[in-house]
């Protein structure tokens, strides 16, 4: 298992480093130029991507800034509403090439919104349809076939949750802007002890 690990750490680093840092600052500041506005951020993705994206959500909510999830597939069905003019949408797909994430983008694309695709493919359709694309390489998914979304979801996970945080520290939060959303469990006895003592 030890070495399974290694292995696929230098996976991560092989794409984390392949990272356009420029595309990703002016992601951040976006992020926060969409929050400030008082609008939010929306997170779509499909199949294993669906608590990646609810990971983001939980984390964002948590220190009080407004995002929320939308399904990719249950968009077109009325879900596509919570889509506000002058919001950030941020779109999970692997591939690019996503039926039901290129129907959403062409959709969303009539609407006032900020875009953005987080994908593993720098040559699609959707990077060609997105203009704000944050492309990762991906020399393997680190399952026995290389084709389980293995890797790429964790990698999602380790991008949106370093977005999150970016804009938390952008924005000047502080411990208070946490606590008062977690108040309960271990985090929140831990909290309420250290604002106790």
């Amino acid at each position: 298992m030890i070495r399974y690990f290694e292995k696929q750490l230098k996976e991560f680093e092989h794409s984390v480093h392949s990272l356009d840092g420029q595309i990703l600052d002016r992601w951040v500041r976006e992020a926060v130029e969409v929050l400030k506005r008082d609008n939010k951020i929306v997170v779509s993705g499909l199949g294993k991507n669906v608590p990646i994206c609810e990971k983001f959500v939980g984390s964002m909510v948590s220190i009080g800034l407004d995002a929320c999830f939308l399904h990719t597939n249950s968009a077109i069905h009325g879900d596509m509403g919570v889509v506000k003019a002058g919001d950030m949408v941020i779109l999970l797909s692997k591939s690019g090439e996503t039926e039901e994430s290129i129907l959403l983008t062409r959709l969303l694309k009539k609407r006032k919104v900020n875009m953005w695709l987080l994908t593993f493919s720098g040559e699609s359709t959707l990077t060609k349809e997105i203009e704000n694309s944050v492309i990762v390489e991906l020399e393997h998914e680190g399952d026995l076939w290389n084709i389980m979304p293995n890797n790429s979801t964790t990698l999602n996970l380790i991008i949106l949750q370093g977005l999150a945080m970016q804009i938390a520290d952008m924005l000047g939060l502080d411990i208070e802007s946490f606590r008062q959303n977690h108040p309960g469990g271990y985090i929140g006895k831990t909290l309420y002890e250290n604002v106790i003592k």
